[in-house]
């Protein structure tokens, strides 16, 4: 059996819309955003709307097992522990490109940028299976 990518571009492939974090978000706050969400990851933005990195449930956990206990509530900035740097491609990324790069950096999500770098969409491997056929 053959699956086909039903997709030419990154748009094609990505959720549209994705929502961010403040840079001064706390650990509190990434925490009850991601969870109440249902989000694996969330670009984090700074005053001007420009990506500055990304958290994940995975850093918020890194950064709970290394924290020290009883200290309620974290009010660390996500800042602290994100992932300074945001994986991106263009909305017209070619689909082959996009998995090649999911792949070859290893993450689990990959956010689509427009030209002004402004974040409009996000791709995981749930959105690329969604593609298959």
């Amino acid at each position: 059996m053959s699956l086909t990518l039903k997709a030419r571009t990154a748009e094609e492939i990505m959720t549209p819309g994705p929502t961010s974090l403040a840079a001064t978000a706390t650990v509190t706050e990434a925490t009850e955003f991601l969870t109440a969400r249902g989000f694996g990851a969330a670009v984090v933005i700074d005053d001007a709307g420009r990506p500055v990195g990304v958290v994940t449930k995975t850093d918020v956990l890194v950064h709970a097992r290394q924290r020290a206990p009883g200290l309620e509530p974290d009010d660390t900035p996500v800042t602290e522990f994100m992932t300074p740097a945001v994986f991106a491609v263009r909305p017209d990324t070619p689909a082959a490109s996009v998995v090649e790069q999911l792949l070859v950096l290893n993450v689990h999500h990959l956010f689509v940028a427009d030209p002004a770098g402004v974040v409009v969409g996000v791709i995981s491997p749930i959105d690329v299976l969604r593609k298959l056929a």
